[in-house]
């Protein structure tokens, strides 16, 4: 008998004629995933059984596939042909040594002569002939023994459902641009935008030399605990240091983060349009700062012209948050204290309702065309 992991996927089983074109985009995340790991990854209907490794890759393999979206559970299995006999050695290898059990048998092959009822009936009963600190309970067992037939002659017996992310394979529903900072939330709006399919690539904004170089690296470590979910993304670094001190120099404070925002907002669209990103990502979730207001929000996102804004983390509240930036392994990365550049030039009182017309107004103390070429010039680009 050989091992195998089996991977079930999530919502693909809904797509209908599109079917084929998910499945195949899954399949390709799963090979990126397991780059570098010899194995082979075989289509059968409703799953992917993935074989030929190395017994030491096994944890490995698991981890990996367990970041790919798409993936609903994931099963150690054995390998065995389809016959009664064999599937018996397989189940003695994975069933528990005392306990309640039961048997589930899914019969994909209906040529087999006996049915699922019958293959439970019979493989539970040489079971509990050859161990008797069993005992059968099919309601509430403590174990799940699933012996599962294939079309092709063989048969994978298994003992556990591993969870994975759930989701959509990125790649599906298009690409965004996610304005990724230092902090708990920009990552977590990335990691559930790439759940739903889309692929992400960052940009980054930051103040050197009023923000060190850790921050960087701060941010560049969060986008690579991305990468690992959203198979890859590029991360676009931009300087804005003489925008905010421009502003600084020439406008009221209590404006800095609305009209630092804006310009955020009318260079990320930029990018997105060189990077045929399709919409424009933030970690905006309402009321949780002051440039977070509705008026905020709205202000901002007024200067975006022709991309969508999303916001998947409006409606969450921080501790929400906080527990998926753990599921993800990114917040013990985020809480590192290295300042990012909104809280450069922080005013004591910022505006937390502004007018549209008082920000205008503001705003016309600029040269926004000359200040976003500048920054633009300062692109860097990081691939992950």
């Amino acid at each position: 008998m050989d091992k195998v992991i089996i991977v079930r996927y999530c919502e693909i089983h809904l797509k209908g004629n599109n079917r084929g074109f998910f499945e195949r985009i899954f399949a390709e995340n799963m090979e990126k995933a397991l780059k570098g790991v010899k194995h082979e990854i075989r289509k059968q209907s409703g799953r992917y059984v993935i074989e030929s490794f190395a017994e030491s890759d096994v944890e490995d393999i698991v981890r990996r596939l367990k970041k790919v979206f798409g993936v609903h559970t994931l099963s150690i299995a054995l390998k065995v042909n389809t016959s009664l006999d064999q599937i018996f050695e397989a189940v003695k290898t994975v069933a528990p040594k005392s306990g309640t059990f039961k048997i589930d048998t899914h019969r994909a092959d209906k040529s087999f002569p006996h049915n699922s009822m019958q293959i439970n009936a019979e493989i539970g009963g040489r079971l509990l002939d050859l161990n008797s600190n069993l005992r059968v309970d099919v309601h509430n067992p403590q174990a799940v023994i699933g012996i599962d037939l294939r079309e092709n002659g063989t048969s994978l017996v298994f003992s556990e459902l591993v969870d994975g992310v759930g989701g959509m394979p990125v790649g599906t529903a298009g690409k965004g641009m996610l304005l990724i900072s230092g902090g708990i939330d920009s990552p977590v709006a990335g990691y559930m935008m790439a759940k739903r399919g889309m692929k992400i690539d960052c940009i980054h904004f930051h103040s050197y030399p009023y923000t060190n170089m850790q921050a960087r690296e701060k941010v560049e470590e969060l986008a690579s605990v991305l990468a690992e979910y959203s198979c890859g993304t590029t991360l676009n670094v931009i300087k804005v240091t003489h925008i905010q001190e421009e502003i600084h120099k020439k406008c009221n404070g209590d404006y800095m983060v609305t009209l630092l925002r804006r310009f955020m907002m009318r260079i990320a669209e930029r990018l997105a349009g060189k990077c045929g990103a399709q919409c424009i990502i933030t970690g905006e979730s309402l009321g949780q700062v002051a440039s977070q207001t509705i008026e905020g929000m709205t202000s901002s996102g007024s200067v975006v012209q022709n991309l969508p804004i999303l916001r998947p983390l409006c409606g969450f509240d921080k501790n929400e948050i906080i527990e998926r930036s753990r599921a993800m392994g990114a917040f013990e990365i985020s809480i590192r204290p290295y300042e990012d550049c909104c809280t450069v030039f922080l005013p004591k009182h910022p505006v937390i309702h502004p007018k549209h017309s008082d920000v205008l107004a503001e705003e016309a103390k600029l040269d926004v065309e000359a200040l976003i070429e500048e920054a633009i010039s300062t692109l860097e680009v990081v691939k992950l």
